[in-house]
């Protein structure tokens, strides 16, 4: 895997995009930029480990945050095409003991964000001092008697959700989560560092540790109550992990054509924001005329992108090691200044 940084010319303008991580005392960022299939820029900036004085490099393992999401969505696909899942199951098809309002949210639904279910991270009871699993999630929710609004009727961002299809794998596959990630997409797609974290249980290497800014000094701030979580973004992987990601949503060798349609198709009832729509584990929208289909993740000490434009084959890859960074719209400067070339802007052979 080559890196073409130093032949490139946007490199200046990336360099700029990325001057505030680009310093041996702050936490870093790894960057990645990919058309059709090659990998046109790699590039890390910053540290990955200030107290032991570690860069930042394309190989360092973030914690993806919400990211993980389409992994979590990817494995519900995978059993659905075994015909394993249905997606219009509901979800007391798989948890018998949840509530009967339960009986009225579906799989898809989950996969949608449009369940109504209430956000988990607001009913952790204010004592509470042990991590949070996905387990704990199914309890509290099960204590539950409503929802926002009726399922399927609006979008409404839920952590909750994801972590019941994170039981729902466990539960119909007899494996746990993290176990059937590397069997059925990190092992076949040669992701040989991403894993779900369970501290203890696994170990990240090549680690990125999170960090958060206050008065111009950085604290170490990598783990929180709802970490352990793993359904909803518990997931670590890095830029160089992500690209063989990236190339099979292109293909079917996770799941048919026609189940990989519905990932980045809207949902009914997604409809939000400045004309955003939300497939399965993915937002759905347009950017000067091209479909542009994404994720960013936020939890403590790390921010993350990916950012595809599926019909240029383009894709931009951020991992960051800090809280709150202002990533967002970089992926569509980045666009900006390589669709405009000729060389990229030609359609994929």
């Amino acid at each position: 895997m080559a890196n073409a940084a130093d032949a490139d010319k946007h490199l200046p303008a990336i360099d700029e995009l990325f001057r505030d991580y680009n310093r041996p005392d702050v936490p870093g960022a790894s960057v990645m930029i990919i058309h059709n299939g090659k990998i046109v820029l790699t590039k890390a900036y910053g540290m990955a480990d200030l107290e032991k004085n570690i860069p930042a490099n394309y190989a360092s393992n973030y914690r993806l945050a919400s990211v993980s999401k389409q992994f979590t969505a990817m494995s519900i696909m995978i059993l659905v095409d075994a015909g394993k899942v249905f997606l219009n199951n509901s979800i007391t098809n798989y948890f018998p003991e949840f509530p009967a309002y339960g009986a009225n949210i579906t799989v898809r639904q989950l996969l949608n964000h449009t369940s109504g279910l209430l956000d988990y991270e607001d009913l952790i009871p204010k004592d509470t001092t042990i991590p949070v699993l996905d387990i704990n999630v199914l309890r509290l929710l099960a204590a539950q008697d409503k929802t926002y609004f009726p399922p399927g009727s609006q979008f409404r961002y839920s952590n909750s959700g994801f972590a019941l299809l994170a039981l729902i794998v466990e539960k119909v596959s007899g494996m746990t989560y993290s176990a059937f990630l590397q069997k059925h997409i990190f092992g076949p797609l040669a992701m040989d560092h991403t894993l779900a974290y369970e501290p203890v249980i696994s170990t990240v290497t090549n680690r990125a540790f999170g960090y958060t800014e206050k008065n111009g000094q950085f604290t170490r701030t990598d783990q929180s109550l709802t970490s352990s979580v793993l359904g909803d973004g518990g997931i670590y992987s890095s830029i160089y992990d992500l690209y063989f990601w990236d190339e099979a949503l292109y293909t079917t060798k996770l799941v048919s054509k026609k189940m990989l349609d519905e990932a980045f198709k809207p949902g009914k009832s997604t409809l939000h924001g400045n004309n955003i729509q939300y497939g399965f584990g993915w937002f759905i929208g347009e950017y000067k005329g091209m479909r542009d289909i994404w994720h960013g993740g936020e939890t403590v000490g790390f921010s993350t992108r990916i950012e595809r434009f599926p019909d240029q084959r383009f894709t931009v890859i951020i991992l960051t090691n800090r809280n709150d960074a202002p990533i967002g719209e970089i992926p569509h400067k980045i666009a900006d200044m390589y669709l405009a070339d000729s060389q990229f802007s030609e359609p994929p052979k």
